[in-house]
């Protein structure tokens, strides 16, 4: 940007300072913000995204100092800021102290908004503490707060880790009846809920039904429906989830090889899961924590317990020097049982 002669304002390093805190690194956005704070005037956005920052690594002492910081120097906390807060005492399970500013954005402002009353519904939905959630659902609707589809999905996943389905129906009826359809998050927790019950079946016709109403499967969609298949030893149909996948364009995350990886060498499939872990590898991702053991002897069976060794090579030789000591120490095991097994 300097040398293109691009000007470096406050907006630019508080897209800095956000991405380094999205990426829980708050100490180094706090450094960076320390390091510039004397060639740039901070604002409302800047403490929050520190805040925000501190808050996802759950410092809860660095968070509360610079919101305080934030009040010293002359700014009020918006909304934002709130649900910021909010979010970090919830995740430090300060739930008490979550509340009591809760109960002051009421007393004080900034009124409570739908997403202030979902960011609180979600964590007791997340505790199975679902009397309290529809509490609090009824208390916003009451404030005259219209829910969305994301406090339903809230719901949603709640009853629905109880098994309570009549609840779940009941709720998607309720969207219908208010014109709120289900959006991708609603229906990835649809899906999550039939693959939790090992019904992949139900979750591919749910799938079906969401592409048919325009909307476009995330990653994480096709990773639950891949690892129920896979988990109810149904090669085929896990495999026909990976291609529907890439037909899509949608790009295989690291956890999309691991639960490809892993249902492969349960069904003892080690040929194909070391294809596909080189290339996991060879995209820069890294070796996944699997059942070595199972694919050491796997490969033993087949006469091939070179093959591990032979990864290592190839990982060493691509700079993937962690997955290399992994295939080096457990090529070394095979060997030494080899030997105990076969001394001449």
């Amino acid at each position: 940007m300097k040398k293109y002669k691009f000007k470096v304002g406050i907006d630019t390093i508080n897209c800095l300072l956000d991405s380094l805190g999205r990426a829980k690194l708050g100490k180094e956005a706090q450094l960076m913000f320390d390091k510039l704070k004397e060639r740039f005037t901070p604002n409302l956005r800047t403490y929050t995204v520190l805040l925000n920052g501190w808050c996802r690594v759950k410092n809860l002492m660095e968070a509360v100092r610079v919101w305080n910081e934030m009040i010293d120097k002359g700014f009020k906390p918006d909304i934002i800021a709130h649900h910021t807060m909010l979010e970090g005492l919830l995740r430090c399970r300060k739930r008490s102290d979550a509340i009591k500013l809760f109960e002051v954005m009421k007393a004080k402002g900034p009124k409570p908004n739908v997403r202030s009353y979902t960011i609180l519904i979600r964590d007791l939905c997340k505790k199975m503490k679902m009397r309290e959630a529809v509490d609090y659902f009824e208390e916003m609707a009451k404030s005259g707060c219209d829910p969305d589809a994301a406090v339903y999905t809230c719901l949603i996943t709640g009853f629905g880790n109880k098994r309570e389905m009549d609840k779940v129906y009941g709720l998607l009826t309720e969207m219908k009846e208010k014109g709120l359809p289900p959006d991708v998050q609603t229906y990835n927790a649809l899906i999550k809920l039939m693959t939790n019950k090992r019904m992949p079946d139900d979750a591919v016709r749910i799938y079906k039904k969401m592409i048919k109403c325009g909307l476009e499967p995330t990653i994480h969609t096709y990773n639950m429906m891949m690892r129920s298949y896979l988990e109810t030893r149904n090669y085929e149909m896990g495999n026909a989830v990976w291609e529907e996948m890439n037909r899509k364009g949608c790009c295989p995350d690291d956890n999309s090889y691991i639960v490809l990886i892993g249902g492969l060498i349960r069904q003892g499939r080690s040929q194909e899961a070391c294809r596909y872990l080189e290339e996991m590898i060879e995209k820069g991702m890294k070796a996944p924590q699997l059942d070595y053991n199972k694919f050491a002897a796997d490969f033993s069976r087949a006469g091939k317990p070179d093959i591990l060794e032979e990864l290592a090579r190839k990982m060493k030789f691509s700079g993937k020097f962690e997955a290399s000591n992994v295939f080096s120490r457990w090529g070394e095991m095979m060997k030494k049982r080899v030997q105990r097994r076969d001394p001449v």
